[in-house]
C-alpha cells in the first residue's frame, strides 16, 4: 500500500502539472499555433469541467471496483493519449481535445487516494493527510513553471508534452502493479452493499453550504496559476517567459506551503469551519488589491499572487469538512461530489474569466481579479451558515 500511495502521489503531481503548465506555455502557443489568451482559457476551462463531470462516475467506480482499476485504466489512458495530442497539435481546437482526454485522466487520482485515506486512516488525520496529499502534489506547480519553462527553451513544447505522455503510461503500469484496494472488512461489506447514491449525498443538507465554499475556494489559486499569471504579467509588465516562469514558482510555492499550513489547523484550532472562513478571506483581500491596484509593480503583483495561492489552499481543509457529514458507505460518492463542485468551480471561472478578457477593453485583469475576489466573497456568505464539524 505505502509504494501504491505514492505512485498516487507521483500521479497526482502530474494532476497538479496538467492544470497549470499553459501559463508559461501561453507565448510559445500564441507563436506556433495562434492560440490566444482565450483560447488557452477556454482549453484550461474544459480541463476543470471534463474532471469535474467525470466525479459522479468515478465515485461510483471507486465505492463498487475499487481505487486500483479505476484510477490507472483513467489515467494512464486519458492523461497519457491526451499529451501526445498535445503535442502533435495544430490548431487551438486540438489543444481544447487534447485537455478535456487530460481532464478526464486526471480525475480519479486525487479521489483514490481520498477514498484510502477514509476506508484505511483514523477520521481525525483525514484533514492533514488530504492537505499533505494537496502538498506534496502541488509540487506538479513548481515543475509547470520555472522548470517547465527551462525545459521548453531546451526541447521545445512539442518535445515536452511527449515526454510528459510517455511518464504518465509508466505511471500507470506502476499503479497497476503496486496499488492495493483498501481490505474489505465485514463492516465495509455490508456498507457496499447498502449501495446508495448520489441523491443520498446531496439529501445531507448540512453539506450544502460546504459545497457553496467548495466551488468558489479552488478557483481563484487555481484559475490564476493555471493561466492568468502568464498573460497578466506579459501583458501589464512585457516579461519573457523565463521571468513568467520566476513568478508562476513564486506562486506555486506559496500554494505548496499553504496547504501544508492548512493541515493541521482543524486540530490546532479544533474546528474547521473558522480555519476555512478566515483563511478565504485572505483570498478577497489579495485579489481586492489586485483589482484595486493592478499594476502595482512586478514584485508586488507577485507577492499578492502568491497571497492568494497561499490563502487559496484550503482545498482539503474544506473536503475534510464536508467528508465529516458523509455516511461510511457513500464516502466515494461523497469525496467525489466535493471534488466535483471545487473543480467545477474552477472550470465556470476560467470560461467566464475569459470572456471578461476578451470583453473589458483596457482593464481586463482587474475585472478577472474582481471576479474571483467577488465570488469568494459570496461563497463565504453562504458558508457562515455551514455547520461546523471535526472528526
Amino acid at each position: 500500500m505505502r509504494i501504491g500511495l505514492i505512485c498516487l502521489v507521483l500521479a497526482y503531481v502530474l494532476s497538479q502539472f496538467y492544470r497549470a503548465f499553459l501559463a508559461v506555455l501561453a507565448p510559445a502557443l500564441q507563436r506556433d499555433i495562434g492560440a490566444t489568451p482565450d483560447d488557452l482559457a477556454l482549453a484550461s476551462g474544459v480541463w476543470f469541467l471534463c474532471f469535474a463531470l467525470m466525479q459522479i462516475p468515478v465515485g461510483a467506480a471507486l465505492d463498487r471496483f475499487g481505487p486500483r482499476f479505476t484510477a490507472v485504466a483513467m489515467f494512464a489512458l486519458g492523461a497519457g493519449g491526451g499529451s501526445a495530442l498535445f503535442a502533435l497539435a495544430q490548431s487551438p481546437m486540438h489543444l481544447t481535445l487534447a485537455m478535456a482526454l487530460i481532464g478526464i485522466g486526471c480525475s480519479p487520482v486525487l479521489m483514490a487516494a481520498y477514498y484510502i485515506f477514509a476506508r484505511s486512516f483514523s477520521p481525525a488525520v483525514f484533514g492533514t493527510l488530504a492537505a499533505a496529499m494537496i502538498g506534496v502534489g502541488s509540487l506538479g506547480n513548481i515543475a509547470g513553471s520555472a522548470p517547465l519553462a527551462w525545459t521548453v527553451e531546451a526541447l521545445g513544447w512539442r518535445a515536452t508534452m511527449g515526454g510528459l505522455g510517455a511518464i504518465s503510461l509508466l505511471i500507470g503500469a506502476a499503479l497497476w502493479i503496486s496499488l492495493q484496494d483498501p481490505a474489505r472488512t465485514e463492516t465495509a461489506r455490508t456498507e457496499t452493499a447498502q449501495r446508495g447514491s448520489v441523491l443520498d449525498v446531496l439529501r445531507q443538507r448540512a453539506l450544502w453550504p460546504v459545497f457553496a465554499m467548495m466551488f468558489v475556494c479552488y478557483a481563484p489559486a487555481a484559475g490564476l496559476r493555471a493561466l492568468w499569471v502568464g498573460p497578466y504579467t506579459a501583458d501589464v509588465y512585457g516579461v519573457d517567459v523565463q521571468v513568467i516562469g520566476q513568478v508562476t514558482l513564486v506562486m506555486g510555492l506559496a500554494m505548496v506551503a499553504g496547504n501544508f499550513a492548512y493541515g493541521p489547523l482543524d486540530r490546532i484550532f479544533r474546528t474547521r469551519k473558522w480555519v476555512n472562513f478566515i483563511g478565504n478571506l485572505g483570498v478577497v483581500a489579495a485579489c481586492g488589491a489586485l483589482w484595486f491596484w493592478p499594476a502595482p509593480g512586478l514584485w508586488t503583483s507577485a507577492a499578492l499572487l502568491a497571497m492568494a495561492g497561499f490563502c487559496g489552499a484550503s482545498f482539503g481543509m474544506v473536503m475534510a469538512h464536508g467528508r465529516a457529514f458523509v455516511p461510511a458507505h457513500l464516502t466515494g460518492r461523497g469525496v467525489s461530489l466535493l471534488n466535483l463542485f471545487g473543480i467545477a468551480g474552477a472550470g465556470i471561472a476560467q470560461l467566464v474569466t475569459g470572456r471578461l478578457h476578451a470583453t473589458s477593453g483596457d482593464a481586463p485583469y482587474g475585472a478577472i481579479f474582481l471576479y474571483f475576489g467577488l465570488t469568494t466573497l459570496i461563497g463565504l456568505g453562504v458558508y457562515l451558515f455551514s455547520r461546523d464539524r471535526t472528526d
